[in-house]
């Protein structure tokens, strides 16, 4: 199984990219992961929100891997113990599942058609935060799971 992050932008704060390069780099050496980093749509004065997160969902949906199962980052989605997420990720290995890809959206958010074509959508907790953040947040979670499968000392209970 092969792990996915689809993302709209490329990281600009420091703390995001060095956080998520960390994490990322120690995922990968239990389980593969690929970060897929999309454009972010073109956002002037007066601008379209919805417009925008249309834009950005057209081109997420064509670097989702074949045949992945999605997981949209969502505000409105719901939660996921550590543990419980490891699990899952568990139960999409054993049942050889080819990918599994994590959409996290814009500064607008995901478009409302591609949360609802996820086969999941997860809240990284209730607090609305800023897209970076949520990536960054992933990566630790992503390798908190995979450690957890692996039987790593990382996560205690």
């Amino acid at each position: 199984m092969r792990l996915s992050v689809v993302a709209v932008g490329k990281l600009k704060a420091d703390y995001a990219r060095l956080g998520c390069a960390d994490f990322f780099d120690r995922t990968r050496r239990l389980v593969p992961v690929d970060v897929i980093e999309v454009k972010d749509a073109r956002r002037g004065r007066g601008g379209d929100a919805i417009r925008w997160r249309a834009d950005e969902a057209q081109a997420i949906r064509a670097a989702l891997p074949q045949n992945a199962v999605v997981v949209a980052l969502d505000e409105r989605g719901l939660g996921w113990e550590s543990r419980a997420f490891a699990a899952w990720l568990g139960e999409q290995r054993d049942r050889a599942t080819p990918a599994v890809a994590f959409v996290i959206g814009g500064p607008d958010g995901l478009d409302p058609t591609l949360r609802a074509e996820a086969r999941r959508v997860w809240a990284l907790g209730p607090a609305t935060m800023a897209h970076e953040l949520a990536r960054l947040v992933l990566a630790e979670q992503l390798y908190r799971a995979a450690g957890i499968l692996a039987g790593t000392p990382y996560h205690r209970d």
